[in-house]
């Protein structure tokens, strides 16, 4: 009987749809356990016998995939895929899928929760409100402001729609320009440079690569308003994080909404302590619609290679097509 792992802290212990669509085939379901996120020797551990997983953050490394050759299918749950050594993968015959239109909402949602608690000065009203005092003070507005968006793709969309109403002006860097969308939602198309500029929420939704790699840095950062915010529900590695605490400390920008970070969990943070930032646990893609939707949609990828078929709308690794054999 061939087997799946299921990674995903968030489905553990979880049914639904995923599972009998798994099962059906002929699956058997082994759950990771630790309940975060695992390190390469977990995963090492983990994949005896495994055929294909549902794959989270965990680091599928060269070694970790030559190890496992019966490794056939990694299925993220998710549409990020920089955990997945993609070189290695075609080099090992395994085909590598996302999930994609499953959690854009999710995240746009997230994105606008971090953006209103910056904004509203939610926490420390909150913090001061229960602590007995009456911290009343007018708040920033949203209406009227610039909704910068770094990487107009199916999240970025949705960001945008989102921002449009809250009549929100909307400028988006984006080197793959979708100019009918663009149009539809009054979206207004800038360099980088002037999206930096100009922008008093920038909201970042880049996939992490060599070339974004820290493109939030010291330059990028002296460009920005000092009364601006900066929002990351994308991928920890956009940000270089000590010059964004330095940037923080020294009034460079107004605050930021954290959602990621490089190193995950990232320990005690120096963000952590400050006033003027809002974290969450990388917890932007998953609400209980999109974790079943991925799920859902990684499942079936991996039926369908199993069978022979090719989700191509999901395959990432397209060059591994010739040569894949269940």
């Amino acid at each position: 009987m061939p087997k799946v792992l299921i990674v995903p802290v968030t489905l553990a212990g979880v049914g639904g749809a995923y599972v009998k669509v798994l099962q059906d085939a002929g699956f058997e379901l082994v759950y990771a356990t630790q309940g975060r996120q695992l390190t390469e020797e977990e995963l090492l551990a983990y994949l005896p016998g495994i055929n294909a997983s549902i794959a989270g953050s965990e680091p599928y490394t060269r070694r970790v995939l030559q190890t496992h050759p019966q490794l056939r299918v990694i299925a993220r749950s998710g549409v990020g895929f920089d955990a997945v050594d993609l070189e290695a993968a075609c080099d090992c015959n395994v085909a590598v899928t996302i999930t994609p239109n499953t959690n854009q909402d999710s995240v746009a949602e997230h994105t606008f929760l971090l953006i209103l608690a910056l904004a509203k000065h939610l926490i420390p009203q909150h913090q001061g409100t229960v602590a007995g005092q009456w911290p009343r003070q007018a708040n920033l507005p949203l209406r009227g402001r610039v909704l910068g968006i770094g990487g107009l793709g199916r999240i970025g969309k949705a960001t945008a729609i989102r921002g449009a109403c809250f009549g929100m002006k909307l400028l988006a860097y984006e080197p793959f320009p979708d100019h009918a969308f663009a149009k539809q939602y009054g979206v207004t198309f800038v360099s980088w440079e002037e999206l930096l500029r100009q922008s008093d929420y920038l909201s970042l939704h880049m996939p992490a690569t060599k070339e974004s790699r820290h493109v939030i840095n010291k330059k990028a950062l002296a460009l920005m308003k000092p009364t601006a915010f900066l929002v990351n529900t994308a991928r920890g590695s956009l940000v270089n994080e000590p010059d964004l605490v330095d940037a923080l400390r020294a009034g460079k920008i107004a605050g930021a909404g954290i959602d990621v970070f490089e190193l995950e969990p990232p320990g005690d943070h120096p963000l952590f302590h400050m006033s003027n930032v809002v974290i969450t646990p990388h917890s932007a893609g998953v609400d209980l619609q999109s974790r079943d939707d991925m799920a859902l949609s990684a499942a079936n990828a991996i039926v369908s290679l199993m069978k022979g078929e090719w989700p191509a709308e999901k395959i990432v690794n397209l060059a591994v097509k010739d040569k894949f054999k269940w």
